[in-house]
């Protein structure tokens, strides 16, 4: 069941989750250009990402999409994201596995795609144990 109501976008709350992130990340890249001597790249992380993040605050007046993934009441949108993510988690995992074959069947040691493909793994058996046991 949806749980829409009719208060404009404006006025309605939102989570600041993916505002924060947005520009966490920007700062990261700063921060990563100015330790790798590379200013420019991290100035223009820093941009895109604060670009990226007031574009889809902008975007929530007009997509019922956006506003629905920044204020997370709208059911039926957070379970389509949920199938996103898990699409875009599985498409990565698939990845790294054939990075992984080609890097053996080149002669390599297959790193870094190994301890990637561990990681993913073990988050995902973690995770379905403790969602299994809460449920």
């Amino acid at each position: 069941m949806s749980t829409h109501d009719n208060t404009p976008a404006r006025t309605r709350p939102i989570s600041w989750a993916i505002p924060v992130v947005g520009v966490g990340c920007g700062v990261a890249y700063l921060v990563a250009g100015i330790v790798g001597d590379d200013l420019g790249f991290g100035i223009f992380g820093l941009a895109l990402m604060l670009v990226a993040t007031g574009g889809f605050l902008l975007l929530r007046q007009r997509s019922e999409t956006v506003q629905a993934l920044l204020d997370r009441r709208d059911e039926r949108i957070n379970h389509l994201d949920l199938l996103a993510t898990t699409a875009a988690g599985m498409s990565v995992l698939l990845t790294v596995l054939v990075a992984f074959v080609v890097e053996i069947a080149r002669g390599e040691d297959g790193a870094p795609y190994y301890w990637l493909g561990a990681i993913g793994g073990l988050v995902y058996v973690v995770t379905l144990i403790g969602l299994r046991l809460r449920k």
